[in-house]
């Protein structure tokens, strides 16, 4: 469902305009009037906000440009290590009535956690940000009777990154149609291709089974629950056969045994831990962090199942800050299109935004860590390629989390038999209620 929707070019332009004089106003004399009933600071009032990210999201400069054309406004970053740090900060905080960042970013599968506090946030529609989104994307943080609550960031298409320098090696091809060839259009055709660089090189083929099987989960349209919300995940045939072709490819010898973010894991991309991996367009950023110096990665435009879309984030302003209009005006400027870009190619998070998804900028961007690959048009395409949007429900993070467990109990800590963490995981989801 990642298509393309027609933009009207007028449209796009008054949106930026709105944008350009709402920000402007507030760096002007006197204060301006919020949405949400609050104002944003006079120029002469300093104002402190934070802002509360995880994992990458190129914003370290747009901060700084914010904050040199508000000089009254002082923006602290906090980062947290992964997606469920800062969940559990979130939950934590929300029920305590105090303690969130002026700005929240959130990850799309504990998204709808949220949805059911809609009064714990700060209503961010407004003229300026009307059509901005792929629909899907702005329906993903719209409550039942309209509220937005929060303003979409990037998605993840997917395609593969790989080690051309062990494909080399391996005597595999390099160049990237001639990989994409190789490793086809279906999983099937992926681990095929594993299985004849595994005859070749003792580097396992790819990096854990829980990152496999979350790529394939998210080609499922009702994985874990139907439209209604009935939880159907223990039943359904679909996360079963998923759950035993990751595990089979780790008692295959195909992956590496590591949990993403863990510090083996991290520590693997500087001792030529694995081959490839499945890439979402944010994943770029955390590769060449994790892998600086190291040289022969790549990435092919293609991906298993023909497409697939990992996470994407939001930023929410919870209604407990004391500067929620600023806070709505910042997040409003860092996911206009022209932003969004820029931390795009700061660290490869795509853009959610229709205008962005056109501009020969973001289509003209290559990365040179990459080989020079052109990750703008690859990522376009593999957008494009995405047919399904997976439905999460209040409980989907809650099943994710359970059935990774399960994944790591046999493919990491291989304390538990497949079976015998598979039962496990059925007891988990029915403590979920």
């Amino acid at each position: 469902m990642l298509t393309r929707s027609p933009w009207r070019s007028t449209t796009r332009l008054a949106a930026v305009a709105a944008v350009g004089i709402a920000l402007t106003s507030c760096s002007s004399g006197g204060t301006t009037p919020a949405a949400d009933g609050g104002k944003t600071a006079a120029a002469n009032e300093k104002v402190t906000l934070t802002l509360a990210t995880f994992n990458e999201f190129g914003y370290e400069d747009l901060v700084k440009e914010y904050m040199a054309a508000h000089p009254n406004i002082t923006i602290q970053m906090k980062k947290a290590a992964t997606s469920n740090e800062a969940r559990e900060n979130m939950n934590t905080r929300l029920a305590a009535g105090s303690g969130l960042s002026d700005i929240e970013a959130v990850e799309v599968d504990w998204l709808p956690e949220l949805l059911q506090y809609p009064d714990k946030f700060v209503d961010l529609k407004s003229d300026s940000v009307k059509g901005r989104w792929l629909p899907w994307k702005e329906a993903q943080a719209t409550t039942a009777d309209g509220k937005l609550i929060g303003y979409g960031t990037d998605v993840g298409p997917e395609a593969i990154c790989y080690r051309s320098d062990l494909f080399a090696a391996a005597g595999l091809p390099t160049d990237r149609a001639a990989v994409a060839q190789l490793l086809g259009t279906t999983w099937d055709s992926y681990f095929a291709a594993g299985r004849q660089f595994q005859a070749k090189s003792k580097v396992p083929w790819t990096e854990s089974s829980g990152a496999l099987y979350q790529a394939m989960v998210n080609q499922v349209k009702n994985a874990y629950e139907k439209d209604d919300g009935t939880v159907i995940a223990t039943e359904n045939p679909e996360v079963r056969a998923m759950y035993d072709t990751v595990l089979k490819a780790s008692a295959d010898g195909l992956t590496a045994h590591l949990a993403q973010w863990s510090d083996d894991w991290t520590g693997s991309f500087q001792r030529d831990g694995f081959a490839t991996m499945v890439c979402p367009g944010w994943m770029l950023g955390v590769i060449e962090g994790n892998a600086a110096k190291v040289k022969g990665w790549d990435i092919a435009d293609t991906f298993p199942g023909g497409g697939g879309n990992w996470g994407g984030s939001f930023l929410t302003v919870p209604a407990q800050g004391a500067h929620t209009a600023d806070a709505k005006a910042l997040a409003d400027w860092l996911t206009a299109p022209e932003q969004q870009i820029k931390a795009f190619k700061s660290k490869g998070t795509f853009p959610s935004q229709v205008a962005a998804l056109s501009s020969p900028d973001l289509l003209g961007v290559k990365n040179a860590f990459f080989n020079n690959a052109p990750t703008g048009e690859i990522l376009a395409n593999r957008a494009k390629a995405v047919t399904v949007v997976p439905f999460k429900g209040p409980k989907y993070s809650g099943i994710n989390d359970a059935i990774q467990q399960a994944i790591s109990r046999v493919d990491i800590d291989k304390t538990d038999t497949p079976a015998a963490s598979w039962d496990k995981f059925v007891t988990a989801v029915k403590a979920l209620g």
